[in-house]
């Protein structure tokens, strides 16, 4: 995984209008004393990386601690809008400082922002090196729980032992062809993605209603394509993904000739021939990508085309598939070229999976909405960054209705038509906008 850290931003509103210098409906002792509880059992995040050889990173578990800030705004919640991840929002997760050692970096850091309106920002940036969304998410409901006051049960002790995760001893040489670690495709007449690396970007967020996912879903299973479904019929997040796909080369109107492709992101725990322990804190995301098809055709060709192609992905990643995986990263003699989605704008380095591609990551089923500190349930909780072109998450919504939220970052001149697409191809009624959140 990435060396960088994971920024997320948990919103409580309050329901009293109160300056910020007044009573808070908490302690920050609190806060303060549930986390040190909360890292008893969460313990490397309290620790630190060191390099070792051929670009990999060691977990250090010695105790060092995690940052907590303390940050207070003249400004009301409702100023930042549907909190979609600028620059203002950024302000609202601790910082790093990246060009020191990494034996320097906490691997947890905590900033809470007080509102004069009374409410509350929980922003939290976790190293992605020492866990995956699932990790993170369930020690941040466990944090809050503490802060609660409540008790812990025995199934929510996380597990540690990350040597279920060991690649084959001997090692042995993969058995699949794993594109996934390949250079996606370029724009025609390209050698590199230097223009469009530096092409201005913009992000959004983008509900979609249980009808509306539901209509997807229905329209992704159509014939001709039903007997390319295999074993079970599509998921809400291929039916969602493969629309997002056509929309995006629909909005960026390039030749019909031109290849893409989708970055999907799998939790592999329950994929395993034995699966991994309930509770593992660790990183159990591996990445796969689509085939890559060709402009003409996911646009002349039904949704359940592209949908087709997104399941064939997913469904890619067997017990088979993964550990041959494992076992091709391990016999990598340096790891550092595998590495994507930085959570850095402007990181030379990082590989560029923007136009004319997407990366589409799924958080749908992370329980964000039972980190009730005390205060109630968040009211929003999203990513604090999106950094490139072409990165996008699928969330669940707040209201627990059945909705969805798409946060995305794409190449500001073609964001106003991938919104008319994403609208207009659904209902077939002209478009009026993204959801109000």
């Amino acid at each position: 995984m990435q060396w960088t850290h994971a920024p997320l931003v948990f919103v409580y509103k309050s329901n009293n209008d109160i300056n910020y210098s007044g009573s808070m409906p908490f302690s920050m002792e609190t806060m303060k004393t549930s986390l040190s509880r909360a890292l008893v059992h969460y313990y490397p995040l309290a620790g630190r990386l060191r390099w070792i050889k051929g670009g990999r990173l060691e977990l250090v578990c010695n105790a060092r601690g995690a940052h907590f800030l303390e940050a207070y705004s003249e400004a009301k919640l409702e100023e930042l809008g549907d909190f979609a991840p600028t620059e203002a929002v950024q302000d609202l997760v601790p910082k790093i400082d990246y060009t020191t050692p990494v034996e320097n970096w906490p691997l947890l850091l905590v900033q809470l922002t007080r509102f004069r309106c009374g409410g509350v920002c929980v922003g939290t940036a976790i190293s992605h090196t020492v866990a995956d969304g699932q990790g993170i998410t369930s020690f941040i409901n466990l944090w809050a729980k503490l802060a609660r006051g409540d008790g812990l049960r025995d199934d929510e002790i996380p597990f540690h032992d990350r040597t279920v995760l060991r690649s084959h001893e001997p090692l042995r040489p993969p058995r699949f062809d794993h594109i996934e670690f390949t250079k996606p495709p370029l724009i025609i007449g390209c050698s590199d993605a230097k223009v469009e690396k530096r092409k201005e970007t913009t992000v959004t967020l983008l509900r979609l209603t249980k009808q509306q996912i539901e209509g997807l879903v229905k329209e992704a299973s159509e014939f001709p394509y039903r007997n390319m479904l295999m074993k079970r019929p599509h998921t809400r997040y291929e039916a969602i993904a493969s629309h997002m796909w056509r929309c995006a080369c629909k909005a960026r109107s390039g030749n019909d000739h031109q290849p893409t492709r989708v970055r999907v992101g799998v939790d592999i725990r329950n994929r395993l021939k034995h699966p991994l322990p309930r509770g593992y804190f660790g990183n159990a995301m591996l990445d796969t990508v689509t085939s890559t098809c060709l402009y003409g055709d996911l646009l002349s060709k039904p949704l359940c085309f592209a949908a087709a192609k997104v399941k064939e992905a997913t469904e890619r990643m067997t017990n088979e598939y993964i550990r041959s995986a494992l076992d091709f990263i391990r016999s990598q003699q340096d790891v550092s070229p595998l590495r994507n989605n930085f959570h850095i704008r402007g990181y030379s380095e990082a590989p560029f999976l923007g136009n004319p591609n997407l990366s589409i990551g799924s958080w749908m089923n992370l329980q964000f909405y039972a980190a009730d500190f005390g205060w109630g349930k968040p009211t929003y909780v999203g990513p604090g960054l999106l950094n490139i072109d072409g990165k996008s998450f699928i969330m669940p919504s707040p209201e627990d209705d059945g909705s969805l939220i798409i946060a995305l970052r794409l190449q500001t001149e073609y964001m106003d038509a991938f919104k008319k697409y994403f609208y207009q191809d659904m209902s077939k009624k002209p478009f009026v906008g993204s959801a109000k959140l």
